[in-house]
């Protein structure tokens, strides 16, 4: 067998000399396996000579007559080595400009004919590749995806990739999962018809479910869960899947945009969502599609003068970046209601009220408590509370409430607590609670006690502090009634009561 000769023939560079050598040895063995192995190696060093995108037509029918040669499913080396040609012929391809589609499609199909290692560093590299390719070619990505099957990533796929600067990228798995999500959603045909794969899709949640349990840090999966299961009709699961996501994205704009879709029969929760999604920072032109979305809520309340301020924004945007008025918008401006609202300097104090109900709808799943108001630091919005003799701390309450007084009970929910006693709580309300209150807050009669050289005193074993006497311009002997507030004395570490306000 002339192996040998033919091997080193290819090592001279003589591949001439090499094919004329193999072609004969295969006349004259067709089915060996030995001859289709020496020929599809010269068959390779033709195809590696001519990686060069303006000879993309040579390397593919060196590539095809690798394929033609019909060798068995278990010879794998020659196919793993042509699959790192493919790779160079098509980032070759990636540089160059008006690549036609058809190229690709050829290369996709001859490796649709190898037989490859997988999972394996060159598969997992077809895939990066063809990512790059097809990423926004929703017909082209499901096809390579459903081919290429996400079960054959590799272990070192799920990482994040580090750049030669140090900088790291989402992994390719991550990455994979967004794209195909992204793709199997329903689209508009230039035909006008809407396609959804939603069988595809369907199957395509339980491998969702399955990466959000394995690799809690992606965060994107989540997101597209929640728009395929919107997709697919499945709400009742909306919450639960996009939850964690809009929690650590619940200041960028689009994800209450999102998360109001799982709302559209509700629609105070949906101008929840748009509200919160509006007070986001974001840049004007980016906000233009929920202006019109909260605008046509505004509309249908009758609250002209919202509806107008959002209204000169839209066409305020739009015509600084050239862009088209839609149809609704400028049948709204020839509305008689139009000309007589009045334009506000912008509705924030309605999307701040509205932001309580989407805070509430984004923490629903964190159980509330009953707190109660004993301390309130007006200048920096500070408040103090007790919750119960072993819960007790403090929070800052201007983002929920514009005021509240001592003795107030309220509803919150908490996110975090840090060793200081600073709470963090995700909503706030005023709550009357008169059951919890009795509690801790008691009236209280008698004669005040403040000893000379002293600004404070006490009613019994109730505390009077010094800015307390002093507001109230209490002396010695003198008999008040009033409120009081139990408190925790950190100096006695004991339990008091400590007076508020006199009747």
């Amino acid at each position: 067998m002339p192996a040998k000769e033919i091997k080193e023939l290819r090592q001279s560079g003589k591949l001439e000399e090499a094919l004329e050598m193999a072609l004969a040895e295969l006349d004259s063995q067709p089915d060996n396996i030995w001859a289709k192995r020496n020929i599809a190696w010269v068959y390779y060093d033709f195809a590696k000579q001519n990686t060069l995108p303006e000879k993309f037509d040579v390397f593919s029918s060196y590539i095809s007559k690798i394929i033609e040669l019909a060798l068995p499913e278990d010879e794998k080396m020659i196919f793993d080595n042509s699959a790192w040609l493919i790779i160079k012929m098509g980032y070759a391809l990636l540089k160059m400009n008006n690549v036609g589609i058809e190229k690709y499609d050829a290369i996709l199909s001859h490796l649709k004919q190898f037989n490859l290692t997988k999972p394996s560093e060159s598969y997992s590299a077809l895939f990066k590749m063809f990512h790059k390719i097809f990423k926004e070619n929703p017909l082209k990505y499901v096809e390579l995806a459903d081919w290429w099957n996400f079960e054959n990533f590799r272990k070192e796929d799920y990482e994040k990739e580090r750049l030669p600067d140090g900088k790291s990228v989402m992994s390719i798995v991550e990455q994979a999962y967004i794209a195909y999500a992204r793709h199997l959603l329903p689209r508009q045909l230039p035909n006008g018809e809407t396609y959804f794969y939603k069988e595809k899709a369907t199957a395509f949640l339980l491998m969702l479910d399955k990466i959000e349990e394995t690799h809690p840090e992606y965060e994107y999966p989540s997101y597209f869960k929640a728009k395929l299961l919107l997709a697919t009709g499945e709400k009742d699961n909306i919450l639960s899947s996009l939850l964690p996501f809009a929690k650590k994205k619940r200041n960028v704009f689009w994800v209450w945009d999102v998360l109001s879709e799982a709302f559209i029969s509700d629609p105070e929760k949906v101008l929840a969502c748009y509200s919160k999604a509006l007070l986001c920072a974001a840049k004007e032109e980016m906000l233009v599609n929920v202006r019109q979305k909260i605008a046509s809520i505004y509309v249908k309340k009758e609250m002209w003068d919202e509806a107008k301020t959002e209204i000169l924004s839209i066409q305020k945007v739009r015509s600084e970046n050239n862009w088209s008025i839609p149809a609704l918008v400028a049948n709204w401006t020839s509305q008689p209601w139009f000309s007589s609202a009045k334009e506000k300097r912008d509705n924030k104090d309605i999307y701040r009220k509205y932001a309580i109900v989407a805070d509430e709808i984004l923490f629903y799943d964190i159980p509330e408590k009953t707190v109660i108001v004993t301390f309130v630091n007006s200048e920096r919005k500070i408040l103090n509370f007790i919750a119960s003799e072993k819960e007790f701390g403090f929070f800052k309450y201007d983002r929920f409430l514009r005021n509240v007084k001592i003795g107030e009970t309220l509803k919150i929910r908490v996110l975090n607590k840090e060793s200081s006693g600073s709470y963090h709580v995700a909503t706030v309300k005023k709550h009357e609670d008169l059951e919890f209150k009795r509690m801790f807050v008691k009236e209280f009669h008698g004669v005040a006690r403040i000893n000379e050289g002293n600004n404070f005193g006490f009613v019994d074993d109730v505390f009077l502090a010094a800015g307390f006497c002093d507001r109230n311009k209490l002396i010695n002997g003198g008999k008040i009634s009033g409120k009081a507030v139990k408190t925790f004395d950190t100096r006695k570490n004991k339990w008091g009561w400590k007076a508020f306000e006199l009747k």
